[in-house]
């Protein structure tokens, strides 16, 4: 548990520091996008998974790259279409030189996965990673391979084009801690962009932190303390999204088939923990779950057709329920 002790305000002095290296680092390729770049971050620093969505062209593929880079991990992009197999992304045992079965990798097993266009492959393949981004393993054969840490998947959605796509299954949705929207960039911003990338100024990135600084902040995280207060709005904040139950909203009742799950609080907990740390204190308060309430909701929470035909975004709910 983290007290005031030198060591662990230097820990926290040293997370705060390295965020702020790492964001300078990044915005050198990446020009804006501020909220959705803090947002990627804390979920890395709270051992979670992002899921990014956004229409073409708005650098996320690159953004995922300048980010593994600036983190010094091993880095695989997956390219999700509808043939893929679960094999091509976990691996398959072939046969050796000497007829015996050798198990062959596959580009999961990296630190940080880029899950390009995940909703354009089947549910068969898009399960593969279920047991990945939970247990930080595989089984292939009935035998069972662990990956190394840190890992993290960064799965990318285009919202706009639906034609030959497969929604991504519950469970799976579940299992990414935040759904990050990636909006169009303001107008200064693209015209820096614009200049940025149609001269031959190149701008690299450097190393910033290695896989055990990660593991270390991670662990970090886990040890701050919450107050009770925080934990109970948390869990009350997810429970009033589940309509019918005790807690539920009355915009739960009326426009919501069905709610957050208890991973909902979990991540709520841990992701404000992980801002706090970020902000320079010691504990999160109440405005800190707030904060991080829509990425962490939006994506467990579905709306009904009530909600549809009187035009109500997910957004809109959530804004709700934290008024109240």
């Amino acid at each position: 548990m983290i007290n005031n002790s030198t060591n662990d305000v230097e820990a926290i002095n040293s997370l705060r520091d390295s965020y702020n290296k790492l964001s300078t680092e990044i915005k050198k390729v990446i020009i804006g996008q501020d909220d959705v770049l803090k947002e990627v971050l804390i979920t890395i620093f709270s051992r979670g998974h992002c899921l990014l969505i956004g229409v073409p062209g708005l650098a996320k593929t690159l953004l995922v790259t300048t980010i593994a880079k600036s983190l010094g991990l091993k880095f695989k992009r997956i390219q999700f279409t509808p043939d893929l197999m679960p094999s091509d992304i976990i691996g398959t045992e072939i046969l050796d030189e000497n007829r015996q079965f050798k198990f062959v990798k596959g580009p999961l097993f990296a630190n940080f996965i880029l899950a390009d266009e995940i909703n354009r492959t089947p549910p068969k393949t898009q399960a593969a990673l279920l047991e990945a981004m939970q247990e930080r393993s595989v089984t292939a054969a009935n035998n069972q391979y662990l990956l190394e840490e840190p890992f993290f998947v960064l799965a990318t959605q285009n919202p706009i084009e639906q034609e030959g796509t497969y929604p991504l299954p519950e469970a799976q949705l579940d299992r990414f801690m935040f759904n990050t929207i990636l909006d169009y960039p303001k107008f200064d911003d693209e015209i820096e962009i614009v200049k940025s990338t149609t001269s031959n100024i190149q701008n690299e990135t450097s190393n910033i932190l290695s896989a055990q600084d990660i593991l270390f902040y991670q662990q970090l995280i886990r040890k701050v303390p919450v107050n009770d207060n925080v934990v109970k709005y948390a869990v009350n904040l997810a429970a009033s999204t589940r309509p019918t139950k005790e807690k539920a909203h009355s915009f739960a009742n009326k426009f919501i088939n069905w709610g957050a799950g208890p991973r909902a609080s979990q991540f709520l907990i841990i992701a404000a923990k992980t801002l706090s740390v970020l902000n320079g204190k010691f504990s999160p308060d109440i405005e800190d779950v707030k904060q991080i309430a829509h990425p962490v909701l939006r994506h467990r929470i579905s709306k009904n057709y009530k909600a549809e035909a009187e035009n109500i975004s997910i957004d809109n709910i959530i804004d709700e329920l934290l008024k109240s």
